[in-house]
């Protein structure tokens, strides 16, 4: 039986930054990833594939300077599945090769095979080559999600397909139905549209990304209405079924008596937490309805030797908090002083637009009677935004009422995710309005539309 100081169950985000930060540190560290390749979700089926598609279908489709030469420019024609998938691969495979550098320049022992608790110290992998037990002194169970199924849902990966699946297509499709209207559905959705299908998305709730600033929320609405997607909000799905004839069809019957009839159902119905493999119970540990590890602010769970981290302990399941939380459980598995993770992270949805945030939303402000004043700067008022061809891209700002404070940052448009990272770094030195106005930013620059948002904010509050 090989010991090691660290043992980290999962090769993602969390597991990747927790595994070398540990090596770093002179432990010996076994990473266990269950799939033949490294880089878990993040890497393989969820974060870079979609945000490399979307990089193609924004290329590829012309749509960044359709503003500026029409909505009938494009950069290709007839733009298929192989040409999303061609630079999808490309990237996928540069991460993977920077992962396995990192993990073997840190002398990391890399366990390929399903991980299970034989008790709480030792660890059993179950490979191709065969079962194996590994002890480590301090576990860091970081193993992610997986999207969440239903057994009324007859997914087969071809009509109708789990977000994993996505890049799976043969061919992109005239029609489709994405079901949810989380991050996940939402981005999908955008891309399609922007790619010319039709688009329907089913919503249980009535308002998709309620944690969302709502002013920002109906904007994103407006402009993905203009690109024909239909929304069916407060609706949910009763069944789902497939025709064969003439050619394979999904129908889907709604609760409220509607039938819908598409080329592709795209079932997003948010993720659960891939814990259900790990024999939890051995290591006496015990995980929620979705799979998900309660931990303390050093995340730790109850057994004091093993931590998680990442998205297998539920929100924000982001991919730079994961890292960071990874990072975070390695240092208090060895008794290293590290500080607790900043409140202020910045949430980014690479929809198209895509939308950023810091801080709390205009709701959560009136919800805690914070008296506050807004700010707003939109893109056309932006030289950078019409040299970019975006219109109807905006930044709004947040600062108290009485001491001119910063309190938060909401943007929509090109580079709205980049862009949120001044108003991040003001938020948390406890900066507020006096920056803003006194500072000078390049022009011409998105980063203007602070200078803009803080004038506005200012003359509102002198009147």
């Amino acid at each position: 039986m090989a010991s090691f100081d660290l043992i980290v169950i999962g090769s993602g985000p969390a597991g990747q930054r927790a595994s070398i930060h540990a090596a770093k540190s002179g432990k010996q560290v076994a990473l266990v990833e269950r799939k033949d390749v490294i880089g878990g979700t993040c890497i393989n089926t969820g974060t870079i594939p979609s945000k490399t598609m979307r990089e193609a279908v924004l290329h590829l489709s012309g749509f960044l300077f359709q503003g500026i030469y029409g909505v009938n420019y494009h950069v290709k024609e007839g733009i298929t599945m192989a040409d999303l998938s061609f630079r999808v691969q490309q990237v996928i495979k540069n991460e993977i090769d920077v992962t396995q550098a990192q993990l073997s320049r840190n002398n990391i022992t890399l366990l390929n095979g399903s991980a299970s608790f034989v008790d709480p110290h030792t660890i059993k992998v179950e490979g191709s080559r065969g079962d194996s037990l590994h002890q480590g002194a301090s576990i860091i169970i970081a193993t992610g999600t997986v999207p969440a199924e239903s057994p009324a849902v007859p997914v087969n990966g071809r009509t109708i397909l789990l977000s994993d699946q996505v890049m799976q297509m043969p061919q992109l499709p005239k029609t489709m139905i994405v079901v949810g209207g989380g991050v996940i559905g939402v981005e999908y959705a955008s891309m399609f549209a922007a790619l010319g299908v039709a688009v329907t998305l089913i919503e249980r709730r009535d308002r998709p990304l309620e944690f969302l600033d709502r002013e920002i929320v109906d904007e994103l609405l407006h402009q993905m209405r203009s690109r024909n997607v239909t929304f069916r909000l407060g609706e949910a799905v009763a069944s789902i079924a497939v025709e064969s004839s003439p050619a394979p069809r999904a129908v889907l019957l709604l609760e409220s008596g509607k039938r819908l009839v598409t080329d592709v159902v795209l079932f997003s119905a948010g993720r659960v937490s891939a814990t259900d493999r790990l024999n939890l119970g051995a290591a006496g540990l015990l995980a929620d309805e979705r799979g998900r590890l309660k931990v303390d602010e050093t995340f730790c769970t109850t057994v004091p030797h093993i931590f998680a981290a990442g998205d297998v302990i539920g929100y924000p399941s982001l991919a730079a908090t994961s890292s960071e939380q990874g990072r975070l459980a390695a240092c208090h598995a060895f008794g290293v002083e590290a500080g607790p993770m900043s409140p202020h992270f910045p949430i980014g949805i690479y929809a198209v637009p895509e939308i950023s945030m810091v801080g709390p939303t205009e709701q959560d402000l009136t919800r805690d009677r914070v008296p506050y004043e807004t700010g707003m700067a939109r893109y056309r008022e932006i030289a950078r935004g019409q040299i970019l061809g975006d219109d109807s891209g905006l930044l709004k700002m947040l600062f108290h009422r009485e001491d001119r404070r910063l309190l938060g940052v909401h943007a929509i448009g090109t580079g709205a995710t980049e862009l949120i990272h001044i108003g991040q770094a003001v938020l948390a030195h406890g900066g507020g309005m006096a920056f803003f106005l006194q500072n000078v930013f390049n022009y011409p620059t998105l980063a203007e539309c602070y200078k803009v948002a803080a004038l506005d904010a200012s003359n509102k509050l002198r009147r």
